[in-house]
């Protein structure tokens, strides 16, 4: 029997720990760093991570360190898992250190607010020896660090990385699907949390069950149209890293995206609440799309929202008021059906 590969898990949040605890599951060592000696702590000697994932207690196996070079000592894979603003930091420091040829799984989702760059497309200029992959899909933190039953999509552009990565970080309640099509899946995953603060205001203005379906079933359009500008694969939309985050994100308050929005449209203070990885990917999203001639209103909608420009009563009048048009004309969406 083989020996054990050693997986990096690299951010100690609710998503990096539950992903720790499933690559134990998966029956490989495993090393998670964190930042907060508290959470080592906490992780070393109880197994538990109480400011992120209250009440779970976790499998026995993650060795928790303050340390990046320890983490990464002997990795076999490495998964990066900060909020995607943060990525370009830590890819930084892992530059000089990570030994070339091991595979970096990128497990945010997000577009970088400043460049426009997806996080593939960061870690290609800062580690130019360095295999790409990315995990996304529909996935609660909560619900895989409890070992519930869970889908998603590992994707680089080399089919064969994707596919021995989704048979190494898969586990028994814990599934992996590989795709070639890396920009899709990162374009699904930073879409949908924009579309999911959209859901969330229309559900905390009480605008009612129909104007939220007709939302998400709009927004998807928008994501389909924006993924193609990238040259994404309308497949991929189709599948977990797309449409399934999207169903999941924008119909519980368990995503902090859907649960952001939904104080956005009670009209509740903002402040001191948990990253909403859409709230900075909004506007840069919004950007590309003008800049590609892609109709999207509803993140155009989402950004003025956040950026103070708009209401959400004033956002809703303004796309109420768009000239009427068939369905097919609405799919095309290009820049010549404004």
């Amino acid at each position: 029997m083989s020996a054990p590969k050693k997986i990096a898990v690299l951010g100690g949040g609710a998503w990096g720990t539950a992903l720790a605890a499933t690559m134990v599951r998966a029956g490989n060592a495993t090393a998670l760093w964190a930042r907060d000696a508290e959470i080592v702590a906490s992780l070393n000697q109880r197994r538990e991570n109480p400011r992120y994932l209250p009440d779970i207690v976790l499998e026995a196996g993650i060795k928790a360190t303050k340390s990046l070079d320890e983490a990464i000592d002997g990795a076999d894979c490495v998964l990066a898992v900060v909020p995607a603003q943060a990525m370009r930091g830590l890819l930084a420091s892992l530059a000089d250190r990570l030994p070339s040829g091991v595979p970096l799984v990128l497990c945010a989702k997000g577009i970088e607010r400043e460049s426009g760059l997806l996080l593939s497309q960061i870690a290609a200029e800062l580690l130019p020896h360095t295999p790409i992959a990315a995990l996304s899909g529909p996935s609660f933190a909560t619900d895989v660090a409890r070992g519930l039953p869970t889908a998603v999509t590992v994707a680089a552009a080399d089919a064969q990385l994707a596919s021995s990565l989704a048979l190494l970080l898969s586990a028994p309640a814990f599934r992996c699907y590989s795709s070639a099509d890396l920009t899709g899946v990162e374009v699904g995953g930073a879409l949908k949390n924009v579309l999911a603060i959209a859901a969330g205001a229309v559900s905390g203005a009480g605008l009612g069950a129909s104007a939220q379906a007709a939302m998400v079933t709009r927004g998807f359009v928008e994501l389909r149209r924006v993924g193609a500008a990238f040259g994404a694969e309308a497949e991929t939309l189709m599948g977990l890293s797309g449409l399934g985050d999207l169903i999941l994100t924008c119909g519980s308050a368990q995503s902090r995206n859907f649960s952001y929005g939904l104080a956005l449209g009670r009209g509740e203070s903002l402040e001191g609440r948990p990253l909403a990885e859409g709230a900075s990917t909004a506007g840069i999203a919004a950007r590309i799309a003008r800049e590609k001639g892609v109709d999207a209103p509803i993140i155009e909608a989402v950004d003025r929202i956040l950026r103070g420009k708009a209401s959400i009563a004033e956002a809703v009048a303004a796309l109420l008021s768009r000239p009427l048009k068939s369905e097919q004309e609405q799919r095309q969406g290009n820049g010549d059906h404004r």
